[in-house]
Formats: structure tokens, C-alpha cells, sequence
């Protein structure tokens, strides 16, 4: 006569067959429904090929058009010339990488944002929903405003130290890295107003809390702008710090429209 197998027995021989099957059947939430952390770091790899993927093909297809690019980051400064044979090639490399990290970026942001939001209240799921996206039109904003109003002014002021015997020439890496380097900060700067209006949203803030530091303020744009600067002269800082500070008193009349809703 055959005995039938207890409860303790069955659960024991469940809890084998899991272990033994555990490698086919991974498990992605605990007993409290959180992600454990093995599958925190999947998402995350996950996410991250995407964007690698996502930014090497937008690179691939920039590279194609790189001589126009670079005929458009070149237009303020007129012919540039290269130095050795390899400048070339690796200035293409470097304008169609950027070129894809800047036409990806909705993307990328996208992806940060699948993998932060299971962690978020709903919230704060509402709030950063249309953070991110306003963050990367602003940094757009910063860089567009940096190319057509500011960078051209800086290079017509250090051109203008050209004299008969002394004529400006300027090599495609060495232009480019001054391009890169003048455009970031601007794109950083652009990001104050929205900063400001989130905090303000949080209650951190007030429009009279942030007219009672203007001057900390006016001292921390110059130092950042000194700090981000690609060049250490007093005209390229002020450049980059005074629309930090105009960006500063629109947020004020931000903030105060804000409160007052």
C-alpha cells in the first residue's frame, strides 16, 4: 500500500526542484515585490547597451555628413588646417561621436528615466515625466544660444589681436576642442531656471529667498565661468557668467509667478 507524501515533504521537494531550476527561471521580484539587486543591475546593462547601440548608429550616420558639420562649426572662424596626417581622421571621429551623443540624447534621457522610474512615488513619476524632457530642450536652448549670440563675439574678440605679422591659423583639433569647450557650459547654465522652478515647486524656495542672495549668486556664476572657462581671459568669463545671472533674475519672476498660483 503506497503512502502519500506529507505536507513538510512536498514543500521540501518544491524547494529542491526551485533551487535545481533557479538558473532557467530567474527570479525578478523578492517576496516584498521589490527587484532584488541582481535584476536592478540587468535593467541597468540592459539600458546601457541600448544607449551605446542607439549612439554608435547615430555616430555611423553623422560620420557621413561630418564635413557639413564641420563647415557649420567652423563658420565663425572662417579655414582651419591640419597639423599632422592622423588629425584628420580622429577630428571626423570626434565630431560624428558628439554628433551622435547630441541627437540621441531624448534617448538616452528616455532610458534613464525607464530605469529610475519603478523607484519613484506617482508622484514624483508626474513631476520628472516632463522634467526630463524640458532639461534637454533647455540644454538645446543653451547650446543654440551659445552658437549664434556668444561664441561668434568670442572669436571675433581673440581674432581681433591679429596684426600684420601676426595671423590666426587655427588647427581643426585644437578649434574644435575650444568649440566643445565653450558650447558645454552653456548647455549647464540653461538648466538654472529649471532647477530653481523645481525646488520652488518642493517649497525649498522663494522669490525673496533668492533675491536675498543675488550677489552669492553674481560670485558663484563667475566662478563657475572661471572654473568651465576653455581659456583663462576675464572676456571669455563674463560671457559665460552674465546669462547666468539674467538666467538667475527670470527665475526670481518664475519663482514668484509660481507662488502665487
Amino acid at each position: 500500500m503506497e503512502t502519500k507524501p506529507d505536507k513538510a515533504e512536498e514543500v521540501s521537494a518544491a524547494q529542491s526542484v526551485s533551487e535545481a531550476g533557479g538558473s532557467l527561471s530567474p527570479v525578478h521580484e523578492g517576496s516584498d515585490g521589490e527587484m532584488p539587486l541582481s535584476g536592478h543591475l540587468q535593467e541597468f546593462r540592459s539600458r546601457l547597451i541600448i544607449c551605446l547601440v542607439v549612439v554608435a548608429a547615430a555616430s555611423g550616420v553623422s560620420y557621413n555628413f561630418v564635413e557639413e558639420i564641420i563647415d557649420i562649426i567652423s563658420a565663425p572662424a572662417g579655414k582651419l588646417y591640419f597639423l599632422n596626417p592622423a588629425e584628420v581622421f580622429f577630428s571626423y571621429i570626434q565630431v560624428a561621436v558628439c554628433t551622435g551623443v547630441l541627437v540621441t540624447l531624448p534617448i538616452i534621457c528616455y532610458e534613464l528615466w525607464g530605469f529610475v522610474r519603478p523607484a519613484l512615488m506617482p508622484s514624483e513619476r508626474a513631476a520628472v515625466f516632463w522634467l526630463i524632457p524640458t532639461a534637454v530642450l533647455l540644454f538645446y536652448a543653451g547650446l543654440a544660444f551659445s552658437y549664434y549670440a556668444v561664441f561668434p563675439a568670442a572669436v571675433l574678440f581673440f581674432m581681433g589681436f591679429a596684426t600684420a605679422s601676426l595671423q590666426p591659423m587655427f588647427s581643426l583639433s585644437s578649434y574644435l576642442s575650444f568649440f566643445i569647450a565653450f558650447m558645454l557650459p552653456f548647455g549647464v547654465v540653461f538648466e538654472l531656471p529649471l532647477v530653481l522652478f523645481f525646488l520652488a515647486k518642493m517649497g525649498l524656495i522663494t522669490s525673496a529667498f533668492l533675491k536675498s542672495k543675488r550677489r552669492v549668486l553674481i560670485v558663484v556664476a563667475f566662478i563657475f565661468a572661471a572654473v568651465v572657462s576653455p581659456t583663462t581671459d576675464i572676456f571669455t568669463q563674463v560671457m559665460i557668467a552674465v546669462p547666468m545671472i539674467v538666467l538667475y533674475e527670470a527665475s526670481i519672476l518664475l519663482v514668484r509667478f509660481i507662488l502665487r498660483k
